[in-house]
């Protein structure tokens, strides 16, 4: 089941306002964002739009929280690495026809992914959900209803954005979610990261992403390839869209780029050094039956 035309649009707005891509001063970051570098103020009630500043090609961007500051709230954008690791996510607001070709060439890599999905993913697309998790995939959350979650100053409220995606994600795929959250739009604040710590969510941003979200105006393969290949780093968090009918097309061919680098590609759970639910099953299991 494919979503309308209007939630579409809705989705597609508010992929918009994550970030503008400024590609001559080679700065991607939020519209009304603070700027790259810049840190909340400690204990600030004020939000920020995650942001972007790439100095170096090969080099990991300067967030505008750095990787130490986040870390308080078992939070992250990079791993401060110089191993060729890289880490794919994929944030999913509704299916578009393209996640079966992207499982199929990290199947092929025998690459694992985390993918961050929101309430209407779960309910129209069950069953790629629970292929992502027979696959060894990491299923995230990316709350319920996609809001604005910096708005949220209850913390009843904001769990409950999570909580209720969590019901449903064990509920149809029979095992818990793992606790790991991407923060709608990249928008966040300090109160925000330390409710989801004290929830037991780590919160993930991202290091190398580009604008792969406009349905009728999808890159070319050579403008994906322009970005995504001359900024990989050692430790990147990828963020890419899996409503993108170029990701789909381009994803067996930029692993094999990315790997012919020297790259290779880690579960989330080994930047946090933890072990989540959502694991490889044993041979012969299914989601329903591994309980």
């Amino acid at each position: 089941m494919k979503c309308n035309k209007n939630l579409r649009n809705i989705i597609g707005t508010a992929m918009f306002l994550t970030f503008s891509y400024f590609a001559g001063q080679g700065i991607a970051y939020a519209q009304d964002a603070v700027s790259p570098g810049t840190l909340l103020p400690a204990g600030s009630s004020a939000s920020a739009n995650w942001g972007l500043s790439f100095q170096e090609e090969g080099k990991a961007p300067t967030g505008n929280a750095n990787a130490s500051y986040l870390k308080d709230f078992d939070a992250y954008y990079v791993e401060e690495t110089d191993e060729k690791k890289i880490y794919l996510t994929f944030d999913c607001g509704f299916e578009n026809g393209n996640t079966p070709a992207i499982l199929d060439a990290l199947k092929k890599h025998n690459a694992p992914a985390a993918f961050f999905i929101v309430g209407n993913y779960m309910e129209t697309s069950p069953e790629l959900v629970k292929r992502m998790a027979a696959e060894g995939h990491t299923v995230g959350n990316h709350t319920y209803h996609h809001p604005d979650m910096s708005k949220i100053g209850d913390k009843e409220a904001f769990s409950k954005e999570l909580s209720d995606l969590e019901a449903l994600y064990e509920q149809t795929v029979g095992r818990p979610m793992a606790r790991y959250y991407r923060p709608p739009q990249g928008i966040y604040s300090e109160s925000n990261l330390k409710m989801a710590q004290e929830l037991g969510y780590k919160t993930f941003f991202w290091s190398l992403a580009y604008v792969d979200w406009y349905q009728d105006q999808q890159p070319s393969h050579e403008e994906a390839f322009s970005k995504l290949i001359p900024r990989i780093h050692p430790g990147a968090i990828v963020l890419l869209h899996n409503t993108s009918k170029t990701n789909g097309e381009i994803l067996d061919e930029l692993l094999t780029k990315w790997e012919e680098l020297g790259y290779s590609f880690h579960p989330l759970s080994e930047l946090t050094g933890e072990q989540i639910p959502d694991l490889p099953l044993r041979p012969g299991k299914t989601p329903e039956s591994d309980t």
